[in-house]
């Protein structure tokens, strides 16, 4: 049998779950909310997080992790700054050649780890990856046509992981490139928090694609400074994921940012979701000022959302700054 575990029940983890089950005979989806396993197990489908996409017949809501006994793989969908957490509480449970999937976009607080890292932190002898690139959860849940990356340190097992999770809707391209697809995939939610800000401060079209262009500038020049490689950062996990998160209100990090430029206070502004950007914010810029890289939109989010500076400010502080060559 083929079987495959799925540690987040969000409307992604619930999505990816849902796309992988037509290639596995079983399809465990874990929920650390009890009451959420059990509406799961008795609707057959996600209504608190993805209404309108149930469940396939081989999926297995559940709220204990010893479903990853019996797993092949384990797709790692949980918000980023709790993936060391659960990483640690799966220690003794995995088989050895069980593959961890890091399906989540973040940089860990306090010590900068990409999440594939985290993973090798806590799980060193695990084999492990990470898929990122532009989707939305509703996109897969409902079988749009949606393609993404998927990378490992090596590319056979890439391309393994590949085979088993793709589905007629959903292409996976394989990449060696784990660095470049993690930071394609953080940094882009911080970029989406500030072109939602220009969008709901009404400064027009002009300005948000060149806060588009302009950010993609930073996210080259931070990932690059780390060995990141440049084809993947034009490809599906750089480019094409910052694109889709900049331009959509479906982007809670998008939609975060066109609140606050409407004129809602940053803490309101959320109204409780969980925005990976507003975590990853301060986390980027330290990361990126240790590395001696520029990235002034990334420095003017996190300064609006500690409301150190107003979005009025911020704007009229980057529209300022010294003329230079583009690059």
């Amino acid at each position: 049998m083929k079987t495959l575990a799925v540690l987040g029940a969000g409307a992604w983890g619930t999505a990816l779950a849902n796309s992988a089950a037509r290639n596995h005979d079983k399809v465990w989806i874990w929920a650390h909310e009890p009451w959420l396993a059990a509406d799961m197990r008795k609707d057959r489908e996600n209504k608190a997080r993805l209404p309108g996409a149930p469940l396939a017949d081989c999926i297995e809501p559940t709220d204990d992790l010893d479903c990853v006994r019996e797993a092949d793989h384990i797709l790692m969908v949980t918000p980023a700054q709790v993936v060391r957490s659960v990483c640690v509480s799966l220690k003794g449970r995995l088989r050895p050649d069980s593959v961890v999937v890091s399906c989540a976009k973040g940089i860990e607080r306090g010590t900068g780890l990409y999440m594939r890292e985290v993973l090798a932190d806590v799980l060193p002898d695990q084999p492990g990856a990470a898929l990122s690139g532009p989707s939305f959860a509703e996109d897969v849940g409902r079988g749009l046509p949606t393609a993404v990356t998927l990378a490992a340190d090596r590319i056979e097992l890439a391309e393994m992981l590949s085979d088993r999770l793709a589905s007629p809707h959903f292409r996976l391209y394989r990449s060696d490139d784990l660095k470049g697809v993690e930071i394609g995939g953080a940094v882009k939610n911080v970029l989406a928090i500030a072109c939602g800000v220009t969008m709901g401060r009404g400064l027009g079209a002009s300005a948000h694609a060149a806060l588009l262009a302009r950010g993609f500038a930073e996210l080259r020049r931070f990932a690059l400074a780390q060995g990141a490689k440049t084809e993947t950062l034009m490809g599906l996990s750089g480019l094409g994921d910052l694109a889709l998160t900049c331009s959509s209100p479906q982007s809670r990090n998008y939609s975060l940012g066109f609140a606050i430029g409407q004129g809602e206070k940053p803490q309101v502004a959320g109204r409780g979701a969980l925005t990976e950007g507003a975590w990853t914010a301060p986390i980027l810029t330290a990361k990126a000022r240790s590395l001696g890289v520029e990235m002034p939109i990334a420095e003017a989010v996190q300064a609006i959302l500690e409301e150190r500076t107003a979005v009025a400010d911020a704007i009229g502080a980057l529209m300022s700054r010294p003329f230079k060559a583009e690059g």
